[in-house]
């Protein structure tokens, strides 16, 4: 994982221990155990999507999207309608 990654993880988990000591109070214990699973849930799908935006696609994909791209054929583009 790139150092700014790393960055990313220490400030998510930084603003979920603040937002949870804020929310300590106020919050019941058992909604304090769906807020966290919520807060895990997120901070994995921030991570997922973050490394899948900065981390480049093997070349192997890129060659099998390519590939996989359907072309028009003349039969296709024209509709006949009555």
């Amino acid at each position: 994982m790139t150092r700014d990654g790393e960055r990313v993880i220490e400030l998510i988990n930084e603003l979920g221990s603040r937002v949870g000591h804020v929310l300590e109070d106020m919050v019941p214990p058992a909604a304090q155990v769906h807020l966290l699973n919520a807060q895990r849930e997120l901070i994995t799908a921030l991570m997922l999507i973050y490394e899948n935006r900065v981390a480049p696609a093997p070349t192997a994909r890129r060659a099998r999207r390519a590939r996989a791209t359907r072309r028009t054929t003349r039969r296709d583009s024209k509709i006949r309608v009555d």
